[in-house]
């Protein structure tokens, strides 16, 4: 058993899976959905990169099993073809289909739901621990040191080769500057102290390379 592997059945049975069989279909199916070879930067190395920064504030959350949980599945379907916020739509509705199927109460498939569909805009609400970490994480590559923030922004570059450049520097610059225009990148205080300024620093950076 790999080292993904066994972080999800650890985490789907603590969380309180009443179907193995259920729950072990399921992490197959999220981790193939995050081997594709289509996935530059939203492959393995990021999931087990969310669930690190999880793990190291699990104790800020509410319930950190639940943003686990969230973690695996907020980029479980990826198409960089897709349009708007339909990876994280369809992201949220499997989520539903696998923890479902592995015997997760309905009130934490929910949570589950409502956690992935933060993933569209990253914007969290004041008394919102479990969506803060999650958000935090996913969005912790940003405050990267900036050899290691270059190759995260070739990466994502690399996941849409398909677009043309000057179209993928437009769409590249709305999304860094919305993400500039956040009241804060990171909402836990410590994340938020650390992060904070080196991640402004790289997207103010690559945006002024882009424009």
């Amino acid at each position: 058993m790999d080292d993904l592997t066994a972080r999800w059945r650890a985490t789907v049975l603590a969380a309180g899976a009443t179907d193995p069989a259920g729950a072990d279909r399921a992490g197959a199916r999220l981790l193939a959905g995050w081997r594709e070879p289509h996935r530059r930067y939203h492959d393995e190395e990021h999931l087990r990169a969310v669930l690190d920064v999880v793990d190291a504030y699990a104790d800020l959350a509410r319930d950190p099993d639940l943003v686990r949980l969230a973690a695996w599945c907020h980029d479980a379907v990826y198409d960089p073809r897709a349009a708007g916020d339909a990876n994280e739509r369809a992201s949220a509705d499997l989520a539903g289909e696998l923890l479902a199927a592995a015997g997760l109460p309905a009130a934490t498939v929910t949570g589950v739901r409502r956690l992935v569909l933060l993933t569209v805009g990253h914007a969290v609400g004041p008394d919102d621990p479990d969506g803060a970490l999650l958000c935090d994480a996913d969005l912790a590559v940003l405050a990267a040191p900036p050899a290691r923030y270059d190759r995260y922004a070739a990466a994502i570059r690399a996941e849409y080769a398909h677009v043309p450049d000057p179209d993928f520097r437009t769409g590249r610059a709305a999304v860094l500057r919305h993400l500039l225009a956040l009241p804060a990148l990171y909402r836990l205080p410590e994340p938020h102290a650390r992060w904070e300024a080196p991640a402004r620093a790289n997207l103010s950076r690559e945006l002024a390379a882009l424009t």
